[in-house]
């Protein structure tokens, strides 16, 4: 009974040990709801036919390896975010030394794309493993770029990161992205009076059917009741159990095929630069571009999480660290043939939710991702989790990070300038930023800002806060943040 107690106290401390007994379901929490989307911008990637041979830019023997190298390329980030690299006698180090999940960032899918369809996967890793180093920058000379991102603009990339995550959980929930784009497709065929192919229509009828909306449901029901109602490690475990509980219901459903799980190996371990990277600069130029919008990402995380958690921002120690460690983590990722790392938000909004910060226990979210990552066999029977299990238990999670941006801004005042800057941030940043087609005739540059809401409202609310100046009651808010 005692231990319970000290690991009922520990899980809410960031260091200390609590048993495993507490530690793997939280742990396994993590990377359950990490896991479809770590896996998903491979997928997407590896769906892509070449432009100029008309091949796909992904053959099948490499896209098996980009997923394995993928959970051990986040597996090694998220060690390195818990557990800081000191630098000799610096003061620098590499990692946040917070509780951060690591995983393959789906903001870079906008720039990823075109240069894959046009040069193939190896200018892909040759480019991410050049512009990593954007990213090094950007932690080294944290202190001064620091000024250009105060809590009114980290707040809104806050908001901006979480609203856009919303429909992704709300379709995954449905039944996944390629049912929904099956979906829409037999509309559009339909509504053409053509004929709707037997693979679209199977695709099509998964999307929101009742099987998906029941497990999804089962889900969502679980977590809220057990945040309401349970105590403890049950509490705390709420989205493991929801997800297992799903899991379950899915076998029981025949959602779920163990083909892939029996055909996988035990132990294979990915080799670095078994996809040899090539460089193409106008690709690295790109590509650099999204490593300092993903560092601008990271300290939205950063600041999420320590403004949820303790209640103040982030320190300038714990920002460089962990834009060092998202610089580093691009380095392996790409090393290991893989697509660019970075903090995962889903993870930053369940520890946001449930406040337990232990390090301990991201390790060993971390060392499930690198031995999922040496055997298949592990990495299998987690990437067959249905869509709408994991949708269930996101839409909270995303919701989390939304309102963390809200909380921020709140400490950051509503002063004149915070209102005049959010309303133009939102008014014009996320909203065309979320239709692309209204900059779809613009100069390349703007279309860029402007057909990721993430990157647009990071524009705007950086550009306008520089050019109104700070009253001094807006810099009396920001120094109380800080503190």
């Amino acid at each position: 009974m005692e231990k319970n107690t000290d690991d009922n106290a520990l899980i809410y401390q960031l260091d200390g040990r609590p048993s495993l007994r507490a530690a793997v379901p939280i742990g396994l929490q993590h990377v359950l709801a990490m896991f479809i989307g770590n896996l998903a911008p491979i997928l997407l990637i590896s769906g892509l036919v070449s432009s100029v041979t008309g091949m796909p830019i992904v053959t099948p023997q490499q896209q098996m390896l980009m997923i394995q190298s993928c959970m051990l390329a986040s597996g090694l980030a998220t060690l390195v975010q818990i557990y800081p690299i000191k630098l000799g006698k610096t003061t620098i180090q590499i990692g946040a030394g917070l509780p951060i999940v690591m995983g393959t960032s789906f903001g870079f899918m906008p720039t990823l794309i075109p240069i894959g369809l046009a040069h193939g996967i190896n200018v892909i890793l040759g480019s991410v493993l050049v512009a990593s180093f954007a990213g090094v920058f950007m932690g080294l000379f944290i202190k001064y770029l620091r000024k250009v991102f105060p809590p009114i603009v980290i707040g809104s990339i806050l908001m901006a990161i979480g609203l856009n995550l919303l429909p992704v959980g709300v379709n995954n929930f449905a039944g996944g992205a390629g049912a929904q784009n099956a979906f829409i497709e037999q509309q559009r065929l339909l509504g053409l009076g053509l004929e709707v192919p037997a693979h679209i229509a199977a695709s099509a009828a998964n999307f929101a059917s009742w099987q998906n909306l029941l497990m999804g449901g089962v889900v969502f029901i679980i977590i809220v009741m057990l945040q309401r109602f349970a105590k403890g490690i049950f509490k705390v475990s709420a989205i493991l159990i929801g997800i297992a509980t799903g899991y379950i219901l899915a076998i029981i459903l025949g959602q779920i095929n163990f083909a892939s799980v029996a055909a996988a190996s035990v132990i294979a371990p990915p080799m670095p630069f078994s996809i040899r990277p090539e460089f193409h600069l106008p690709s690295i130029l790109a590509v650099v571009i999204m490593v300092m919008v993903s560092g601008i990402e990271t300290m939205g995380h950063i600041n999420g999480m320590t403004v949820a958690v303790w209640n103040r921002e982030a320190k300038d120690k714990e920002l460089q660290g962990g834009l060092l460690a998202d610089a580093l983590g691009n380095m392996i990722a790409s090393s290991f043939n893989t697509l660019p790392n970075t903090s995962f938000g889903q993870n930053i909004g369940i520890v946001s939710m449930s406040k337990v910060v232990n390090r301990f226990c991201i390790f060993i979210a971390a060392l499930t991702l690198i031995l999922a990552g040496l055997s298949p066999k592990v990495g299998a029977v987690l990437a067959i989790i249905p869509p709408s299990v994991l949708g269930g238990a996101v839409i909270t999670v995303f919701a989390m990070i939304m309102l963390n941006g809200i909380k921020m801004i709140a400490l950051a005042g509503f002063s004149d300038k915070n209102i005049f800057i959010l309303a133009i941030t939102f008014g014009v940043g996320f909203a065309i930023g979320s239709n692309s087609l209204l900059v779809a005739n613009l100069p390349a540059a703007l279309r860029f800002i402007f057909t990721n809401p993430i990157v647009a409202v990071s524009f705007i609310s950086i550009t306008l806060n520089l050019l109104f100046p700070t009253s001094t009651e807006d810099k009396a808010k920001s120094e109380g943040v800080a503190k």
